[in-house]
């Protein structure tokens, strides 16, 4: 009987291609991580709400991080510094292709209304209607 390992008892196990797999799938998902974890600025302080519910998912979500610095807001949507009111186009394309894509609106706890409510205004201007807020329940 032929065998493929080295001799007459049990076959050889190959280990090399099983740390190819191993590293491709590392690569695979620390990419996944990194773009999933860029959404979400760390710098910003979310309200504190003791009867926040968890979220359940982050499908069709669209991320808005609104910081407050020296008195100013800065808005970002997918990493980079936007007017709320200019990302209306990008909205309406992601609510064409996801009927059910929602806004996250994470801002700092001193952020005037009026800045988020630049945010809203942009979403329901491209038909998006679920808007959820970020907070942290302690």
């Amino acid at each position: 009987m032929a065998s493929s390992g080295g001799g007459e008892g049990e076959p050889e196990f190959q280990i090399a291609p099983m740390i190819d797999v191993l590293l491709v799938l590392l690569i695979f998902f620390m990419s996944i991580a990194t773009s999933s974890v860029a959404r979400y600025d760390p710098g910003i302080q979310v309200p504190l709400a003791p009867d926040a519910n968890k979220k359940e998912d982050s499908i069709g979500e669209l991320v808005f991080n609104i910081a407050w610095r020296d008195n100013a807001a800065i808005t970002t949507f997918e990493e980079r510094v936007v007017v709320p009111a200019d990302t209306i186009p990008v909205m309406t394309a992601h609510k064409k292709a996801n009927p059910e894509a929602r806004i996250l609106v994470r801002a700092d706890s001193e952020t005037p209304v009026r800045y988020v409510n630049d945010v809203i205004e942009a979403g329901a201007k491209a038909g998006i209607i679920d808007i959820t807020f970020a907070t942290v329940a302690r």
